[in-house]
């Protein structure tokens, strides 16, 4: 039996073929990263985003992504 696509998987195939963009959600709400490259190596995992937020236009001004462990 074969399995589905992993949670990276889909998440990578969602911004490649309906171009949207990577997002970090708190739970409650999403907000757009300035960096749309490093993020795709963390699909699917938990990560600490460290960067200047602007809660106004929901965005966040990347400065690292590292995995939680």
């Amino acid at each position: 039996m074969q399995m589905g696509p992993t949670d990276a998987e889909c998440a990578i195939a969602c911004i490649d073929v309906h171009g949207a963009s990577w997002v970090l959600y708190d739970g409650k709400n999403s907000y757009t990263l300035s960096d749309q490259q490093t993020p795709e190596k963390f699909a699917g995992q938990r990560v600490k985003v460290a960067g200047t937020p602007d809660a106004t236009a929901k965005k966040i001004q990347v400065e690292s992504i590292s995995a939680v462990k």
